[in-house]
């Protein structure tokens, strides 16, 4: 066919490229006598217009992927278009049967002024929004309290509460309620048939609590915060802890509040970096608040002699502080090690093992990560072992503490770059460790480092352990359950779960697996 075809004419390709960038783009390699030089700069124009048309209508987001460096394509919403879906939908909870679980279909409504949640919110018969208000509720269907803590009862990534359905069905496993979140990386906690989370919306950092079965929020409790990161991303990190009846959450500036869990009632509240005279970390106050006795433990990096903190449960009071360290991205842990009851803790500089008492130092190990990004827990092995990784190139190590006259000493059994963990934590089964390195998940020996098996490319999500298997949500959003076995990398089921970049660490209580990460939150039924 002759290049002067009405088809072939650029002014018809040119038309064509902008009703529909993809013929437009076949037409221009088709188009008889065209240089290459020109086809490849056409095709570069036509490529950028598809871009813009799917970041515009279809939400495509250019974003870093967990390495920091390795551009990831996801479809998500922008901030504001998502802030007005999640207004309507929980406007509309106050509008649902108690019984009836939430559904996702809001998300495909027609888009509101910016006004109209703000209207319907107004207008809600009851408005679980303000403390200590809640709408009349059914009681609670669990009074169980299992998953209470960042990554379960131990913060080690183990669940153990009941045996879970480990071949999934083709479709994925069944989904109880999706619906959409604020921003922020925290994880769930639950408690009493009650999931809880902390959020960003808007200016604001919210406190929700959600009907676990059918998702219907119950209650939150919100302040002006907004904290902002180009890097890592926008919002809180620190995952609530629930304590009797009580829960305790940490926004990414500092605010620190104890609420009660039936009503969102604020019972007090204190700004941990404020009170340190500390500086806030680049990527945020991460660390989830620790519940040891009377106390509850904060690591807000201020020196000299305030990096951690300890405040009464009850009252907010100040008890005690200690150290100088400039603190780093994970969670204190409350352990026993060598017979010794403890806080394990990592700061930009060391792994530590403080008293429960004063925060006193019991042994300390070197642990200097570039850029101080010490963000993976620790696990504890045996009776007095501790596995600690980091990325950046730094490995993993093994350490072990003993008695030694009154006090404890520690030494390095073993370290290398077998298993490097960056925001994403290990768990651990039978002897081996097993967990993302820098994005591959990896199975290493525990007593020797030495890698078993490297396979699985999963990108910087997060691993969870039940009924001898892992639970992988992929930094792109699927759940993946693989054998957690040290003979080779076998995988199992997989399902896509929620969309968009997902860093967020998943949670499992009573059966229900709880999923979320910045704009979206799923439950799905895990057990037999």
């Amino acid at each position: 066919m002759p290049a002067s075809h009405w088809l072939y004419s650029w002014k018809t390709i040119v038309i064509l490229s902008i009703l529909f960038p993809p013929l437009g783009f076949v037409l221009i390699w088709l188009r008889p006598s065209t240089r290459l030089s020109r086809r490849i700069l056409n095709s570069i124009y036509v490529s950028i217009l598809a871009i813009f048309y799917l970041h515009r209508f279809a939400g495509l987001r250019i974003e870093r992927d967990g390495s920091g460096m390795m551009p990831i394509l996801t479809f998500q919403k922008s901030s504001e278009v998502n802030y007005a879906e999640l207004e309507r939908n929980r406007a509309r909870h106050a509008q649902l049967p108690l019984s009836q679980p939430v559904a996702d279909d809001i998300r495909m409504a027609a888009p509101a002024s910016v006004d109209e949640p703000a209207k319907l919110l107004e207008s809600r018969p009851s408005q679980p929004a303000s403390p200590g208000t809640m709408p009349k509720a059914e009681p609670a269907k669990s009074t169980s309290a299992y998953w209470t803590d960042f990554r379960g009862p131990k913060r080690d990534g183990n669940y153990k509460e009941m045996g879970i359905l480990t071949r999934w069905p083709a479709q994925g496993l069944p989904q109880l309620w999706k619906q959409p979140i604020g921003g922020g990386y925290a994880s769930f906690v639950v408690a009493a048939g009650r999931a809880f989370t902390i959020e960003q919306r808007r200016n604001r950092e919210v406190v929700a609590a959600y009907d676990l079965e059918t998702g219907r929020e119950l209650w939150t409790d919100g302040w002006e915060a907004d904290f902002r990161e180009s890097l890592g991303g926008d919002g809180p990190r620190a995952t609530p802890t629930w304590h009797q009846g009580l829960v305790y959450a940490l926004g990414a500036v500092g605010e620190l509040r104890c609420l009660d869990a039936r009503s969102g009632k604020l019972l007090w509240n204190r700004n941990i970096l404020r009170d340190a005279q500390a500086e806030n970390l680049q990527w945020g106050m991460s660390a989830a608040p620790l519940i040891v006795d009377d106390n509850v433990i904060l690591l807000p990096g201020g020196r000299p002699g305030k990096s951690v903190v300890a405040y009464n449960k009850n009252t907010g009071t100040p008890v005690w502080q200690a150290l100088d360290d400039r603190q780093a991205y994970t969670s204190p842990m409350l352990v026993t090690l060598a017979g010794r009851r403890q806080i394990l803790m990592i700061s930009a500089q060391r792994v530590a093992g403080l008293s429960t008492d004063d925060g006193r130092v019991l042994w300390e190990f070197p642990w200097v990560t570039s850029y101080d990004v010490n963000s993976a827990q620790p696990l504890v092995i045996g009776d007095n072992q501790v596995f600690i990784s980091a990325g950046y190139g730094h490995g993993a190590a093994l350490a072990e503490v003993a008695r030694s006259g009154d006090g404890l000493s520690v030494k390095l059994l073993w370290q290398n770059v077998n298993m490097k963990n960056k925001f994403n934590s290990s768990v651990y089964q039978d002897g081996h460790i097993y967990g993302l390195d820098e994005g591959i998940l990896s199975c290493v020996n525990a007593a020797t480092g030495e890698r078993k098996w490297k396979g699985g490319r999963y990108g910087y999500g997060q691993v969870l352990l039940a009924s001898g298997h892992l639970i992988v949500l992929t930094e792109s959003g699927e759940l993946v359950s693989v054998k957690a076995t040290s003979d080779s990398h076998v995988e199992v089921s997989r399902f896509p779960a929620i969309q968009g970049k997902t860093w967020n660490h998943p949670a499992l209580a009573n059966g229900l697996l709880l999923v979320r990460n910045m704009t979206e939150m799923a439950c799905f039924k895990i057990t037999p």
